[in-house]
């Protein structure tokens, strides 16, 4: 009743999951049930359920790869709420993760119809749009190099804008702060944002060159709302949501607020639903939902950092679905590399995923024996090297900055 052929399922009209499945039941029984539980089934029979509602609402397991552990299911496309995240979560990603007849289910990917891509804004920006606003052609594209401040908790308004200042004095394009830098009593939002959007006026006026910096809104979503206004009417020109810990629907309420300014998504929380290899969902599955409801730019792995990831070539994958073209009507999501990079990250990174990216890096940026400046320009450097093709020793012997930087923390 829930099995289908793989010539059965019309990929037009099902949004189609993959999981990976472990249990002891029969594969096939695993499959049943979950296609059951996420459609119209229940543990017994109940009235009402007749042919009508079988035939056109069933969800269908198909594809059954028992070695390997792996089944697809093919949900119709009319059991969803059209532009509705948190209800698709609910149905494909909800009590099927916890059944008993399973001893463990992973969401490794999930496929979407135009129809249902199309009920979705995407990205006001994305990675064009931040692009032309940083004055990157796009017929020859860089990697946009950003920082995190270091130390990421504990800097006063004034500390926090000087270190921004300095970054981009060393050749930096974007600043944000980190995810659980908010409004706390030691560093104010409101003050924080007007100090550091000074500094973006005083680097523009003395270098000519557009710069970005985002505050992190994080908050309830009224108080998100305040500040995101706060930031526009202020000058700002991006804005930050821990885009997990406030939630898909917070996080699309701000995107609708259409204030002309792109979002930039940090993952935190996202490990807990997606680091185990056999429980929860894997890291590509939050990313398309995300670029679906319109975040412009999302931490997607640090790929030679100091954060977990999957194994590179599962993350890469993560890094071309957010920049592919075209998919439905949706601008692509720029990728962020984060998380215990340097400069001498920055030549593997863009030859894994392109040079439509933006590398971050914090302590490997704001912990040059020389300062925050010249962290600056070894990123820079880093960067044009990679772009020429030079290896970064052999760049490095003209380039004082990049050259103590890779003998501080090397290649």
């Amino acid at each position: 009743m829930y099995l289908a052929r793989d010539d059965e399922i019309d990929p037009k009209t099902n949004i189609i999951a993959e999981y990976k499945v472990k249990g002891t039941e029969t594969f096939e029984r695993m499959a049943k049930e979950t296609a059951a539980e996420s459609s119209v089934g229940t543990w017994t029979t109940v009235d009402y359920l007749d042919d009508d509602i079988m035939s056109s609402l069933a969800a269908r397991a198909f594809a059954l790869d028992e070695k390997n552990h792996m089944m697809k299911v093919a949900y119709p496309i009319k059991l969803f709420e059209k532009g509705n995240i948190p209800q698709f979560m609910s149905l494909v990603l909800g009590n099927i993760l916890g059944m008993s007849v399973v001893d463990s289910m992973r969401v490794v990917d999930v496929h979407f119809p135009e129809a249902y891509l199309n009920e979705f804004k995407g990205p006001a920006f994305g990675i064009h749009g931040i692009h032309k606003y940083l004055g990157i052609p796009k017929d020859d594209p860089r990697a946009i190099l950003g920082t995190i401040i270091k130390p990421k908790l504990g800097l006063n308004p004034q500390q926090h804008a000087e270190a921004a200042y300095r970054a981009w004095k060393g050749g930096i394009d974007y600043v944000k702060d980190d995810e659980p830098q908010t409004d706390q009593e030691f560093c104010r939002f409101e003050p924080r944002v007007l100090e550091t959007l000074n500094k973006v006026d005083k680097i523009e006026t003395e270098t000519g060159r557009k710069v970005l910096y985002s505050p992190n809104i994080t908050a309830t979503l009224p108080e998100m709302e305040k500040r995101a206004r706060f930031v526009q009417e202020s000058g700002g020109n991006m804005l930050m949501i821990d885009v997990l810990t406030v939630g898909f629907a917070a996080t699309e309420y701000i995107r609708d607020l259409d204030l002309g300014l792109p979002i930039h998504g940090h993952r935190a929380l996202h490990a807990a639903m997606t680091r185990h290899p056999d429980q929860g969902v894997m890291m590509i599955v939050l990313g398309k939902l995300l670029r679906m409801i319109g975040v412009d730019s999302l931490h997607t792995g640090g790929l030679h950092g100091k954060m977990h990831d999957d194994e590179l070539s599962t993350a890469i994958k993560i890094y071309k679905a957010m920049q592919k073209e075209p998919w439905g009507n949706l601008k692509p999501t720029l990728p962020v590399a984060s998380g215990g990079l340097h400069p001498g990250s920055i030549p593997k990174i863009v030859n894994d995923v392109g040079m439509s990216v933006l590398i971050n890096a914090g302590g490997g940026l704001h912990g040059h024996p020389d300062g925050s400046v010249a962290g600056g320009k070894a990123m820079k450097q880093a960067l044009d090297a990679a772009k020429a093709k030079i290896p970064l020793d052999v760049y490095a012997k003209d380039h004082p900055e990049l050259a103590k930087a890779i003998e501080l923390w090397g290649f």
